[in-house]
């Protein structure tokens, strides 16, 4: 029997192209591998891994397996596997992998499910559905896992809400909250991900239109800082009175969603709560606008309601659906309301996952320490493990920095010094 669900095992040779080709962009996550291979800090744990299927995956699933790791990986949404990365992690990497791009609702979970029967000792997370599952369904293997870690903002936030309530049965890394993960991959790779799937479903010029962005977290700063310098006149909504003003002082009209629905030509919500674009928003939209999410689920744009108040739809071409509402008015949703920049696009560029993904793998050593006393709870990352890969980013990039002196470091430290 199969130890593996994917589309098509001859599509592994043009993905182990692919995966060499990003893994020419990750030097930190490459160093990390060489160290791995000798040292083997993860020999004979199991980790079960739910994240989106990349050639930037495939490159972190190898270093885990080269420190020692049995990885078993599903994906973390149904539209944001690339078919041919899944053939070559099975094919050539001996991975096994329940993956398939548009999978249903039904084969997803049935792929998280696959991932739990391994009994992972450390589970890898992107949105915190491997965890929730586990808490849930799999109770009973729940003795066998020592932690886990967490890549997004939107699976930190049920995660500490799971702590919060007392049901988080072991201790987790918050990876997305480390400085080198979402001060530059949620910002810099949201931001041109974003936009690259926008374009890609559509075609269409953003320079002289309003593109509406829906929070303004670092992934929305990332959104309207892209689009902003495509040409766009840009707005944005929150409810964070705090990040509503930074977006002010940052050049941009802030408003809320129900204003902002009749003047956007493209919309784009990233804020990990639920219905924050639905039916009265709708309605007010003019003709032809263009509505996406690239938040961590589905739920940011509310398709049911959609639903209630259209007369038609269609799919008008790939990853674009064609809603005709009561109103007459046409509106187009992208991917489904999935991640665009992972359902039309490829996701960030692998530069900086290279960072991300590094957390992951020495976050992932970093819990396997024995004299480490962790509680149920979530935690951020080491200090010294975010500065690390800072340094070594900088290395890889021909980057030097200054050093303190010993004056320095002595005028630092006192308080008799003073002025």
């Amino acid at each position: 029997m199969k130890n593996y669900h994917i589309k098509d095992e001859r599509l592994a040779e043009a993905g182990r192209l692919r995966i060499e080709w990003a893994a020419k962009s990750m030097p930190v996550l490459n160093l990390i591998r060489e160290r791995f291979l000798k040292d083997r800090p993860l020999k004979g744990v199991r980790i079960g891994a739910c994240l989106h299927v990349t050639t930037e995956t495939a490159s972190l699933v190898q270093t885990l397996k080269a420190g020692g790791a049995e990885v078993f990986l599903c994906a973390s949404n149904p539209l944001s596997t690339q078919d041919d990365v899944t053939a070559s992690l099975v094919k050539n990497d001996g991975i096994p992998v329940f993956a398939i791009k548009g999978e249903d609702n039904d084969t997803y979970y049935d792929h998280l499910r696959a991932v739990l029967n391994a009994k992972p000792q450390i589970t890898m997370d992107d949105g915190a559905d491997l965890v929730s599952t586990l808490h849930t369904e799999r109770k009973e293997l729940l003795g066998n896992v020592i932690g886990g870690t967490e890549e997004t903002t939107t699976g930190v936030i049920r995660l500490r809400a799971m702590a919060m309530d007392g049901v988080l049965n072991y201790p987790i890394v918050a990876v997305n909250d480390a400085n080198t993960k979402h001060l530059f991959d949620n910002r810099y790779g949201t931001g041109q991900s974003t936009l690259d799937g926008f374009l890609r479903a559509t075609n269409r010029l953003v320079a002289g239109s309003i593109f509406v962005v829906a929070g303004y977290g670092w992934c929305g700063k990332g959104v309207a800082m892209r689009a902003k310098g495509m040409g766009a006149r840009v707005i944005v909504t929150e409810i964070e009175p705090l990040q509503a003003l930074e977006a002010v002082m940052d050049g941009f009209e802030v408003m809320p969603m129900a204003k902002a629905a009749p003047q956007g030509d493209f919309f784009c919500t990233v804020t990990g709560d639920i219905n924050v674009i639905r039916e009265k928003h709708f309605l007010k939209m003019k003709e032809g606008a263009i509505v996406a999410n690239s938040g961590h689920f589905n739920v940011e744009i509310d398709l049911e309601s959609l639903e209630k108040i259209t007369k038609e739809s269609h799919t008008i071409r790939d990853y674009v659906k064609e809603h005709t509402l009561i109103n007459e008015r046409r509106i187009y949703v992208l991917g489904e309301g999935r991640l665009i920049n992972l359902a039309a696009a490829e996701g960030h560029p692998s530069s900086v996952m290279d960072m991300s993904f590094a957390n992951q793998a020495l976050c992932a050593e970093y819990m396997l320490k024995k004299d480490l006393k962790l509680e149920k709870k979530v935690y951020g990352v080491p200090e010294e493990i975010d500065r690390e890969i800072a340094r070594l980013k900088l290395s890889s990039m021909g980057v030097q920095i200054d050093k303190l002196t010993n004056e320095q470091k002595k005028y630092l430290s006192s308080w008799e010094m003073g002025t």
